[in-house]
């Protein structure tokens, strides 16, 4: 990708003070007043305020040929953020963008440049202000962008403000999200939970089209020309695109409703026979899949891009002692995570509640992992059912980790683990601490089993916990902790009836 420099704006200049003459209300403070004079430091601090600050290295992002939607023709975006010294700091904003700058390269985007602006609050018509949407406007058309990223998710009223001094698409960051989920949908519920997020989405940011749309009237008495055969149903073209999206919400929504005993049934059999289950959940791009191959020896997708597992994998694991348990590897969490898509995926999200373990796993390569383990908590608190599960916090890519950070994340999270899905570092000792917190069935048995009862010990072996095994003469002595179906199974069986 060719990289693109330039200088900050505030070092432009003839061409900065003409712009900034131009539109000095850019320069207003939060009461609204023009700094005349005044010593030069506090000018220099509101110019710094107020100029736009080039994000270094996002037009130079590479990866782009990893995912194999990248050979359409990729969008040029140009990335703007806003940022406030009372909400957060400046490294924190840079992060966030560099963030979107990765959901815009996964949506099928090629990042030209990325601007951040630092104000009170954003403005309340086109986010960034009118001279600096002038601003960003003629950056755009010197790099040849055809789309702005704004990271925030914006109201109807602002994307279309600065959609008209821009004169090109503007979307915020909960559309990208969106379109990520979009193209990486396989199975019928994901497509179908993922079109309901959209069409969530959407409703709200219907844009009229005035007049020439509208069916509420016709003839002379309403001003028009249209007169006999013109007069509609009294329903603005705008209402009946909104009536049309409500219908196929409502279509979606039964059609998910009744996918779920498909699901439950599958979830029964595994209660049924008593299978414990693990729920790998992390921030997308953790690398949740590849250590969940790494687990249980299986080949689910693998990919470097955000949000590549969207339907939920269940796999199964066989425990040192042989227990049979299942790893359930869910969707990919992120900030700011839009709530069209926490409602619409609670469905798979079911599965982290109804969980014995939940192992957390983070990306410990990543420049503020504490920052990712709290967006997950956050979305973790709104999900029923998880209070009370044990959880494990496991720090995966420990390849990419230099012992300075070792350091650092082993005093910040001494009970974590430090593992290597790629090496195979730590694993054991992960699997290890796993096994340990798997619940241990209610009934305790103890039995006298004859010898060609060899498929109920196998059985009793893969779904319970056998304390106590011994080869006699008569039979096979077991004492065992099982579930209560398995319990009635040995009592039917066994030689002298002793559980």
């Amino acid at each position: 990708m060719q990289q693109q420099q330039f200088e900050p704006f505030g070092d432009r200049g003839d061409e900065s003070s003409e712009v900034l003459a131009e539109h000095s209300e850019v320069l207003q403070d939060h009461t609204g007043a023009v700094p005349v004079g005044g010593d030069g430091e506090e000018w220099a601090e509101r110019e710094s305020r107020n100029q736009l600050k080039h994000i270094a290295g996002l037009g130079e992002l590479q990866d782009v040929t990893e995912v194999e939607y990248r050979k359409v023709r990729l969008e040029r975006v140009v990335l703007v953020g806003v940022w406030s010294s009372q909400e957060t700091t400046q490294a924190k904003a840079e992060e966030s963008l560099r963030e979107l700058a990765a959901l815009a390269q996964t949506a099928g985007a090629e990042v030209m440049d990325g601007l951040l602006q630092h104000r009170i609050r954003p403005d309340s018509a086109t986010y960034v202000g009118s001279g600096k949407a002038k601003e960003i406007a003629r950056i755009v058309d010197e790099l040849g962008a055809d789309t702005i990223v704004v990271d925030a998710d914006l109201p109807p009223s602002q994307r279309r403000g600065l959609e008209d001094v821009a004169k090109v698409k503007v979307v915020d960051r909960t559309a990208v999200i969106l379109d990520i989920f979009a193209q990486h949908a396989t199975s019928r519920e994901g497509k179908a939970q993922v079109e309901l997020a959209q069409l969530e989405y959407m409703l709200p940011r219907l844009r009229g089209w005035g007049g020439s749309l509208s069916r509420q009237a016709g003839g002379q008495a309403a001003g028009q020309a249209g007169g006999i055969g013109s007069r509609g149903p009294g329903e603005t073209q705008i209402e009946m695109d909104r009536r049309v999206i409500r219908t196929r919400m409502a279509r979606l929504r039964r059609q998910i409703r009744q996918m779920a005993p498909a699901r439950e049934v599958k979830r029964g059999s595994r209660r049924r026979n008593a299978l414990p289950s693990v729920a790998v959940v992390g921030y997308t791009n953790a690398g949740k899949s590849s250590l969940t191959n790494r687990l249980t020896g299986s080949a689910e997708l693998v990919e470097n891009a955000l949000f590549a597992t969207l339907d939920t994998a269940v796999r199964r694991a066989r425990s040192a002692n042989g227990r049979i348990y299942t790893y359930v590897d869910t969707v990919g969490f992120v900030r700011r995570l839009p709530t069209q898509l926490v409602e619409a995926f609670k469905s798979t999200l079911e599965e982290v509640g109804e969980s014995d373990v939940i192992l957390h796993v983070v990306d410990g390569s990543h420049p503020d992992p504490f920052s990712q383990i709290d967006a997950v908590n956050d979305v973790l608190a709104d999900i029923a059912g998880v209070e009370g599960i044990p959880r494990l916090l496991a720090f995966n890519k420990a390849d990419m980790i230099d012992e300075a950070t070792r350091a650092r994340l082993h005093e910040l999270a001494p009970d974590a683990f430090i593992v290597s899905a790629a090496t195979g570092e730590g694993i054991d000792d992960l699997l290890a601490a796993v096994e340990a917190l798997l619940p241990v069935p209610d009934v305790h048995v103890t039995a006298l089993l004859p010898y060609d009862a060899g498929s109920l010990l196998s059985s009793v072996r893969e779904n319970g916990v056998v304390s106590v095994i011994d080869y006699r003469p008569e039979g096979v002595y077991i004492e065992a902790d099982v579930d209560r179906h398995l319990a009635a199974r040995i009592v039917d069986r066994s030689i002298d009836d002793a559980v």
